[in-house]
């Protein structure tokens, strides 16, 4: 059986992610630091016909990190798709010259450093896939082309380096399909009511470099299915 780890996915996007791929037939491992939102996910996915297990990790301190991976090798003895889905946005619209240095310490240690430390965790069970797949979850406001328009720029900024991270990943790992998505503006707790996308649309991309997108397909930036500049 197939397995797969996303963080973040007790709510929006990475519940949704890990409730499409259970019902695609993987074993589903609901990453998250609150064990009674993460328990109660990976019950609901077990309740519609999916393998779940709930795995505690706080994505912030190596600690969690490395016991969730050691956690997770006495349960299965490979990884296959590792989603770094979880993330927070602490600023507002607030200018740049006036968000404060720890604010954007906290961003950056979630959003950047907590992707990079998960997957640096669990290499050697992706490693023991016969076809291992990365998928940071990422936003356009990001990108460096067009991408900076003055919304949340803590948040983006840390995008921006999660795409870094992204590309310096794929190099270092040649048999491995590493790749940044863009969701777009969907409806969850973080992009609020108004959003443009559900949050079946805003998984839709993921799910797919999860299982049917080329192999080869790696160090990009995609939306919709199709690459992005970043």
């Amino acid at each position: 059986m197939k397995t797969a780890l996303v963080t973040g996915a007790n709510k929006g996007i990475g519940r949704e992610v890990a409730l499409q791929l259970a019902k695609k037939g993987f074993h589903m491992f609901i990453g998250a630091r609150n064990r009674h939102a993460g328990r109660k996910a990976a019950e609901e996915i077990a309740k519609q016909g999916g393998k779940a297990t709930f795995l505690e990790i706080d994505i912030n301190y190596n600690e969690s990190v490395t016991g969730a991976a050691h956690e997770f090798a006495k349960i299965v003895d490979h990884l296959d798709v590792l989603v770094n889905n979880a993330g927070i946005m602490m600023d507002g619209d607030d200018a740049i010259l006036k968000i404060s240095d720890d604010l954007v310490r906290k961003t950056l240690e979630t959003n950047t450093l907590g992707a990079l430390r998960v997957t640096r965790a669990f290499v050697p069970l992706l490693a023991k896939s016969k076809a291992p797949r990365v998928i940071n979850v990422s936003s356009g406001g990001g990108q460096l082309t067009g991408g900076a328009d003055g919304w949340s720029p803590a948040y983006c900024i840390s995008k921006t380096a999660l795409n870094g991270v992204t590309s310096q990943l794929a190099a270092a790992l040649p048999k491995f399909a590493v790749n940044s998505v863009c969701p777009g503006w969907v409806r969850t707790d973080m992009g609020g009511r108004n959003a443009t996308r559900s949050i079946e649309e805003g998984a839709d991309t993921i799910v797919w470099l999860a299982i049917d997108a080329p192999q080869e397909l790696t160090g990009k930036f995609l939306r919709d299915r199709e690459e992005i500049p970043w």
